[in-house]
Formats: C-alpha cells, sequence, structure tokens
C-alpha cells in the first residue's frame, strides 16, 4: 500500500466557512508584530500575508481550530501553520508585563487595590499517567490553571504562567511571590477564600 496526495475518484476536499469575532485591533496587532519580526529577522516573504497568518493563528487559539484543517483550507501545510503558531505565541510571550511592573504601574495610578483570582482553562484529556496533574478536583476536568491579576475596574493586568491544572491557587500565588510584589508596590489584594491562609503576618496585613 502506497501513500498518495491524490484524493479518490469522485471526491473532492471541502472547505468550510466559521465566523471569528475578533476586533481589527487584535488583528493589525498581531500582524504589526509579525512584520517587525520578518523585518528584524530579514525575512519579509511569506506564503501569506502578515494579516491572514494572524487571522489563522488567532483561530487556532480561539476555537481550537486543529492545524491540519486550518492548513488545508489555506493550501499551506500543517508544519507551516504550526510555525506561525509557535512564532506569534513567542512574540506575544515578549509583549507581557512583568508582575513587579504591572503593579507599579496601577499604584502610580492612583490605584489602592488589585483583585486576584485563578482560573482553569479546559483542555482536552491526553491519555497516560503523565496527564493526571492536569485533572482539576475542583471543576472535574482536565485543563491548565492561571494566576490572573485585574484593576479595580476588571482590567486585566497581570497573568501567570500556565500551570497544572490540580494547582491550588495559594500555591500559585505563592509560588510568584504576590505578596511580596504587593508590598512592594504599596497595593492591597481582594480575594475569595481561595487564598485563605496566604497572609498570616498580623503585623502587616
Amino acid at each position: 500500500m502506497t501513500k498518495t496526495k491524490e484524493y479518490a475518484e469522485g471526491t473532492c476536499p471541502l472547505v468550510s466557512q466559521c465566523r471569528l469575532p475578533l476586533s481589527t485591533r487584535t488583528v493589525n496587532h498581531l500582524a504589526d508584530l509579525l512584520r517587525q519580526h520578518l523585518k528584524a529577522i530579514r525575512s519579509r516573504w511569506r506564503i501569506l500575508p502578515p494579516g491572514k497568518i494572524a487571522v489563522i493563528v488567532l483561530a487556532v487559539l480561539r476555537h481550537d481550530q486543529r492545524l491540519s484543517d486550518m492548513a488545508g483550507g489555506n493550501n499551506v501545510s500543517e508544519s507551516t501553520v504550526r510555525r506561525w503558531y509557535d512564532a506569534l505565541i513567542t512574540l506575544l510571550d515578549a509583549q507581557a508585563p512583568r508582575l513587579d511592573r504591572a503593579l507599579k504601574k496601577v499604584a502610580k495610578r492612583g490605584g489602592e487595590v488589585v483583585l486576584i483570582d485563578g482560573t482553569l482553562i479546559p483542555t482536552q484529556r491526553r491519555t497516560g499517567r503523565a496527564d493526571r496533574r492536569n485533572c482539576s478536583g475542583k471543576h472535574r476536568h482536565h485543563g491548565l490553571h492561571f494566576l490572573a491579576l485585574t484593576d479595580e475596574n476588571g482590567r486585566l493586568i497581570w497573568i501567570s504562567a500556565a500551570r497544572p491544572g490540580r494547582t491550588h491557587d495559594i500555591t500559585a500565588a505563592r509560588h510568584d511571590h504576590i505578596l511580596a510584589h504587593l508590598r512592594a508596590a504599596g497595593l492591597g489584594a481582594l480575594a475569595d477564600l481561595g487564598f485563605r491562609g496566604l497572609d498570616n503576618d498580623v503585623r502587616d496585613p
């Protein structure tokens, strides 16, 4: 049996369309990041324009579209879509603010407290024992745990790196030294009962 990319007789590839609610600002931001990156590495040519690449990657991130499906619908290879995906994730990661700088910025604007909470981003369950740590007993679902800080109006100012789904909120806060950064910026924090016991210093609560 030989492998072939030719389609069987009487069949043809189908391309489905879906609506992706995205702001022009979001697409342009990713496209500009890609253009700057290509200019920096002196490689301005790509099989598709930066704006189209940004939309493809956002479709994967927002709707968990399979790379092979996005590749087939845009006449590129799956490995090409994967390279675009990894490149834009790296570029976005470099734009993320540091925790200490984000808190100092809030304090400079006159803020007094931040809101802190943990969230679970559901993921598909993979086979094997290695995926057990991604199972959250609280949510009864597999996923990745993130710790997020917002200002008083609920605007996101910082988000942690991804951790296994079984990670507790208070454990993540201790790992990221949230208390030390809050005290350094002179800010307080509002949190739910999941953070009870995080701050036991009666002299400087």
